[in-house]
């Protein structure tokens, strides 16, 4: 039922509220009425009706209590976390003091870019070795050739040839080794024949490069510092694109969570949603704080989401349930901030009655207890009625 009807023309807001106060301190009267004056049976409702005049009904707007099905939502709070799927350290393959630095906090950089370059005596150790391998094994590929030519003019014997080609094996070998332990540093033989047909050396610095694409989120290194391989971590990088949130799930809304749920995140220092999705739910609860741990992997878009960053989230669940709601502006609150809300008992005529409120969805509050199915609250214009009862 609705008594809601624009006025003939705009009044500015102050006005109307002492106009429309006026009018109830008018005509508002109170009445000591019995309990079935009011909500039949209900004995939380006030004994006080509140009469309203024809000429105040258009700023009323009445509506029905309804029974509706909500999607459970489980409401917590998160902290940012880099994805761990999408985070990795920079470590140098060799041992060595820093020579140069070419990124630093924040830095966005993609998959194999320099981070920094090492001066490192492995390199050239590692160069030597495989110029000493290759050429042994010219040496005994010269030498093989020999026993062969011999061979076949019977000056050698057969076992020779054989000892020979055993020796251009071993040599193939140690030049195949010595090749890997350069492609570590990322030189090729490609790089060591040209430097050769050049008469250059190779430089001894060797590119410390990203393993993957992202934005530098940790730096810890410094130019000049001696690094040790395979130990020393220089960089963290991290795809913030996408982050974690770790939140908190109490034991009673546990069933209600499941990997895939959908999640709308705030932060009041933002004017927007951020949307993520669960991942995963822990298999362990934190004894200090008695919840379980969930992941939820959140986009990130502009990088506003920071490590450590607080946000609340709402897990939208799949579960459903049928519930009692009415418009979230029909219910105030008195001094003590319980909720209350006007019911029509009679026509022009309405009581106070005390409600328990639940969530809220769509502009809408689930009510837990005081009213039932059907009955008219006011959802709009209550703060006149509010307004004046104080002065009953």
């Amino acid at each position: 039922m609705s008594y809601w009807a624009k006025p003939n023309r705009a009044r500015p807001a102050g006005i109307v509220v002492l106009v429309s106060a006026a009018f109830f301190l008018l005509d508002c009267g109170s009445s000591t009425s019995t309990k079935s004056d009011l909500a039949a049976g209900d004995q939380s409702a006030d004994a006080s009706l509140f009469r309203v005049s024809q000429e105040q009904l258009p700023h009323l707007h009445v509506g029905p209590v309804e029974s509706t099905t909500w999607q459970t939502s489980v409401e917590t709070t998160g902290t940012v976390d880099w994805d761990a799927d999408h985070t990795t350290q920079a470590i140098t393959q060799v041992s060595g003091p820093i020579t140069r630095i070419l990124v630093d906090y924040g830095s966005h950089v993609r998959a194999g870019d320099p981070l920094l370059y090492v001066a490192s005596p492995d390199i050239s150790n590692a160069i030597a070795t495989y110029k000493k391998a290759r050429d042994q094994q010219e040496l005994t590929r010269k030498v093989l050739d020999r026993q062969k030519e011999l061979l076949a003019h019977g000056a050698a014997a057969l076992k020779d040839v054989e000892s020979a080609e055993a020796d251009y094996n071993d040599a193939a070998t140690d030049v195949q080794n010595s090749l890997q332990a350069l492609k570590i540093f990322a030189i090729t033989s490609q790089q060591l024949d040209n430097a050769e047909r050049q008469a250059a050396s190779i430089s001894p610095d060797l590119a410390v490069r990203a393993p993957i694409g992202g934005t530098v989120v940790q730096k810890l290194v410094m130019p000049g510092q001696l690094i040790q391989a395979g130990s020393t971590i220089c960089f963290v990088l991290s795809n913030t694109s996408t982050v974690w949130v770790q939140g908190h799930i109490f034991d009673r809304d546990l069933p209600l969570v499941h990997t895939g749920d959908a999640v709308s995140e705030t932060n009041s220092s933002f004017d927007r949603t951020f949307r993520g999705r669960v991942s995963y739910v822990g298999a362990m609860v934190d004894p200090n704080t008695r919840t379980t741990p969930v992941r939820i992997v959140t986009g990130n878009p502009g990088d506003l989401l920071k490590k450590d960053m607080y946000l609340e989230a709402k897990i939208h669940t799949k579960t459903e349930r049928n519930v009692l709601s009415i418009p979230v502006s029909a219910v105030l609150h008195d001094t003590e901030n319980e909720p209350f809300v006007y019911v029509e008992v009679r026509p022009r005529e309405f009581a106070r009655r005390s409600v328990k409120v639940g969530a809220q969805q769509d502009g809408r509050v689930e009510i837990r207890s005081g009213l039932r199915k059907g009955e008219e609250v006011v959802s709009e214009g209550s703060v006149f009625l509010q307004f004046a009862s104080s002065y009953q």
